[in-house]
C-alpha cells in the first residue's frame, strides 16, 4: 500500500501521530484527515509506477502565506468543516472546497459597465427573454435534425464537491454546463456528449481521479480564493431590478443588484451555490476572501459556424473545417413562439447594449403602450450580450436569470448565460452562419 494525496502525490513520510485520524470514505477506501477535516492521502494499492520526475508537494507546501493573514491569524486556515466523516465526505480524488490559501491572489475585478450609452442599440424589441417576430413563423417551416452524439455515461453517486469537480473541467473545456452549482443535471450531461464528439474521447465522469487529473492539466485544482476588492462592494448596484418596463426604463443602468450577484456571474456560479460554500460570509466587506471556483482561461478560435439545436436546447459552435470547438446550453423559442428554422447569418455584435420595447410591434407587457429606452446592463432583457442575425428581430443573447438557461424557453431567440454569450461573441463575426435544426 502507498499514501497519495489529495494532489497525486506519494507521500515520503508518515504523518505525525495525533495529526491525523483514520476514516473510510464513502466508497469503503482507508483515508488519513487532519483535524481540519481535510483529507491528507488515500492508502492505495502499489499497482502504478512512478517516474523518479513526478511532481511532488509535501503536504507542509499546501498552505503558503496570505498577505495581511500572518501564521498566527486564527483565520490563517479555512474553518473546520462541520462533520462526522459520513456520506458527504469526499475521497482524495476531488478536494473540498476547504482547501487550503494560495499565496499572491490574482485580483480580478470586473470591468466598468459603459452606461453612457456608447453602444449601439440593438434595432429589435422584445419581452425580458427575447424579441418576437414581427410577421410570426412558417407553421410548414421543413424539419432540419440537429447532429446525433453518443449518449454519456451516467452520473452515479457523486458528492457536490465532485460534480463541482467536473462543471469547472467542461468550463474550462469551452463545453459549457450553464452555472456552477454542484448539481447533476442534463446541462452536464449535454455539455459531456458535445466534448465527447469534439474530442473522440470518452469521458467517465464517476472517475473523480481521472477528472482530477484532467483539471490539473487544464489549470489546477477546481476551488480556489478570491479576496474582495473596495471596487468589488463599491459597485455601481441597484437595489432591486422591477418586472415592470416603465420603470426598468426609469433606471440609470440595470447592474447587478448586489455583490453576490456580481461575484456568482463573475465566477461562473450559482449565486446561490456560492452562498452555500461560504457560510456566514459578509461579501459586503472589502479585503474578506472567499471560495470561488476555478473558471481558467476564456475559450479561444475562430466560429465559423454556428447551430442551435432546438432539440438539445444548445448552441454548438463549429471552425472552417467543421470541427466542433464550443458547446453553451441555452433556451431556444417555444411552442407558442418558436424560433425559425433554417439558416441565417451574424449580421453585427454589440456589448452591453441597451433595449427598445415598442408594444406595437412585439407584446403588451403591463399597461405599458409607449416605446422604452432600457439603458444597459448585465440584469437587461438581453444581459451583456446581443449577436444580431439576419432574421429581423432575432439574436444570440446573455440574460439577466442564468441558472434558468437550458431549463425554460425563450420567445424565437437564443438566449445564452452572459458568459457563455460573450465567450461566443469573441470567436464570432459578422457573416458566421448561424442555422437552426430541430
Amino acid at each position: 500500500m502507498i499514501l497519495v494525496s489529495p494532489e497525486g502525490d506519494i507521500l515520503d513520510y508518515v504523518p505525525d501521530d495525533g495529526s491525523v485520524r483514520w476514516a473510510r470514505d464513502n466508497r469503503g477506501r482507508s483515508v488519513l484527515v487532519d483535524n481540519w477535516g481535510n483529507i491528507v492521502a488515500t492508502a492505495m494499492p502499489a499497482n502504478r509506477d512512478y517516474a523518479r520526475g513526478d511532481d511532488y508537494r509535501p503536504r507542509r507546501d499546501r498552505y503558503r502565506a496570505v498577505p495581511g493573514y500572518p501564521e498566527t491569524n486564527p483565520d490563517y486556515f479555512p474553518p473546520a468543516p462541520e462533520s462526522d466523516f459520513g456520506d458527504d465526505l469526499t475521497t482524495s480524488s476531488v478536494p473540498e472546497m476547504r482547501e487550503g490559501l494560495p499565496g499572491n491572489i490574482e485580483r480580478q475585478p470586473l470591468p466598468d459597465g459603459d452606461f453612457g450609452g456608447s453602444q449601439p442599440l440593438p434595432d429589435f424589441n422584445g419581452d425580458d427573454s427575447a424579441a418576437l417576430p414581427e410577421n410570426g413563423v412558417d407553421p410548414n417551416a421543413e424539419f432540419v435534425p440537429g447532429p446525433k452524439f453518443e449518449p454519456a455515461q451516467a452520473l452515479g453517486k457523486m458528492s457536490s464537491a465532485e460534480i463541482t469537480a467536473l462543471q469547472v473541467f467542461l468550463d474550462r473545456e469551452g463545453f459549457s454546463p450553464g452555472v456552477i452549482d454542484g448539481k447533476k443535471g442534463s446541462n452536464v450531461t449535454k455539455a459531456i456528449e458535445a466534448w465527447q464528439t469534439a474530442t473522440g474521447e470518452t469521458l467517465d465522469p464517476n472517475n473523480a481521479d481521472d477528472i482530477l487529473e484532467r483539471l490539473r492539466l487544464s489549470g489546477g485544482l477546481a476551488f480556489t480564493t478570491y479576496e474582495i476588492s473596495a471596487a468589488d462592494a463599491a459597485g455601481p448596484y441597484v437595489a432591486a431590478i422591477p418586472d415592470d418596463y416603465a420603470q426598468k426604463a426609469a433606471l440609470p443602468h440595470l447592474s447587478f443588484t448586489s455583490t453576490t450577484e456580481m461575484l456568482a456571474e463573475k465566477f461562473h456560479m450559482d449565486e446561490a451555490y456560492l452562498k452555500e460554500i461560504n457560510p456566514g460570509v459578509d461579501f459586503t466587506i472589502p479585503g474578506t476572501i472567499i471560495k470561488v471556483v476555478a473558471t481558467g482561461e476564456k475559450k479561444t478560435g475562430k466560429v465559423a459556424k454556428i447551430l442551435a439545436d432546438k432539440g438539445r436546447k444548445q448552441v454548438l459552435a463549429y471552425d472552417a473545417n467543421g470541427m466542433l470547438i464550443a458547446a453553451y446550453p441555452a433556451s431556444i423559442g417555444s411552442a407558442d413562439t418558436p424560433s425559425p428554422s433554417g439558416t441565417v447569418t451574424v449580421e453585427r455584435i454589440a456589448l452591453n447594449p441597451g433595449y427598445t420595447y415598442n408594444p406595437k410591434i412585439n407584446f403588451q407587457q403591463g399597461a405599458n403602450n409607449k416605446v422604452l429606452t432600457l439603458q444597459p446592463g448585465p440584469n437587461g432583457p438581453v444581459g451583456t450580450v446581443w449577436i444580431a442575425l439576419s432574421k429581423p428581430t432575432y439574436g444570440i443573447h446573455g440574460t439577466p436569470e442564468p441558472s434558468k438557461i437550458g431549463k425554460t424557453q425563450s420567445h424565437g431567440c437564443i438566449r445564452l448565460t452572459n458568459w457563455d454569450a460573450t465567450e461566443l461573441a469573441k470567436m464570432t463575426s459578422a457573416g458566421v452562419t448561424v442555422e437552426f435544426v430541430d
